[in-house]
């Protein structure tokens, strides 16, 4: 039976994803081997420490010394920061998306993890999940897609949820959230993303027109703060086979989560730690969220930045 490659994961996160996600995952994946956890809140950190049978860290370096690779679950301003300081540490990063809040911090973990040549890859959770993985797969091989659906609403506000309490989400709404989920979803069969027209409705609800390069179009609904009755989960490709779902209902966060461990061990032993949804695809997401964030904003259709053939 072949060797097992394994690198030693910290967590950098304290909350509930951190915590119920990324540390049960990274406990359940053959290639990781969590080994502590570091928070802004020291006793959470414990409490998480305890909870799974790892070491407590008050100081960032010294996890980072101590570590091969960080596993970050914070909010994206937060996260964009840490990710830059790990990769300059030259730790391998698993990160959540979007990968930051604005443009210049996207560009600042790019460069950090370009300049470092750690591996890295972003947790869009759907990519990480088989049928899904393989159906993605499928739809390239077969082509003749004219374009895709994806609408993603949802309640999250209430004192049931986990992230009732979630500044960044309240801020930023469902564009920032599942919008990540989607474009990452449509970016592999679809192309990128040369323009967003987009407005935003009721129940901060973004509607957005995606014009890929290739001619396709695609269509986003989405918003976190949907009455709980209009909640609606529906990502669906179209073209000349008809109307094609996406299974994303498959999805279970903990055995994506570690298989994305598992994919960036491999990747950071390979030659060229390339993975298909590391950083620069992260930066490319982040690039049509912010393009529909300012169309949003000045009423009009706005360019998708482009990110440079890499070196």
């Amino acid at each position: 039976m072949p060797m097992i490659h394994r690198l030693r994961f910290g967590l950098l996160g304290t909350g509930y994803w951190a915590s119920e996600t990324h540390a049960v995952a990274l406990n359940a994946a053959p290639e990781a081997q969590l080994v502590g956890v570091w928070g802004r809140d020291h006793a959470r950190t414990a409490a998480v420490a305890a909870t799974h049978g790892i070491t407590a860290y008050d100081d960032l370096d010294a996890l980072l010394n101590d570590v091969d690779a960080v596993s970050i679950a914070v909010p994206p301003d937060v996260q964009a920061p840490l990710a830059r300081r790990a990769a300059k540490a030259g730790r391998h990063l698993l990160l959540e998306k979007p990968i930051a809040l604005s443009a210049a911090a996207a560009d600042e973990v790019l460069t950090a993890v370009t300049e470092s040549g750690v591996a890295s890859a972003v947790f869009f959770t759907n990519r990480f999940v088989p049928d899904i993985d393989q159906m993605l797969r499928d739809a390239v091989a077969t082509g003749g897609w004219h374009g895709a659906r994806g609408t993603m609403l949802f309640s999250i506000f209430g004192s049931e949820s986990p992230y009732a309490n979630s500044a960044w989400r309240r801020d930023r709404g469902g564009l920032w959230d599942l919008g990540p989920h989607v474009v990452s979803l449509l970016h592999p069969v679809l192309g990128p993303v040369a323009e967003v027209t987009a407005v935003e409705g009721r129940y901060r609800t973004a509607h957005a027109i995606l014009q890929h390069e290739g001619g396709a179009v695609s269509t986003l609904t989405l918003s976190v703060d949907t009455p709980r009755a209009a909640s609606a989960l529906d990502i669906a490709l179209l073209g000349v086979h008809g109307v094609v779902p996406v299974p994303v209902a498959s999805a279970e966060p903990v055995a994506a989560l570690a298989k994305a461990a598992g994919e960036l061990v491999r990747a950071a032993a390979a030659p060229s730690p390339a993975h298909a949804c590391d950083v620069r695809f992260g930066w490319e997401v982040n690039a049509v969220l912010a393009a529909a964030a300012q169309s949003i904003a000045d009423r009009r259709a706005t360019p998708v930045r482009r990110l440079q053939p890499a070196r």
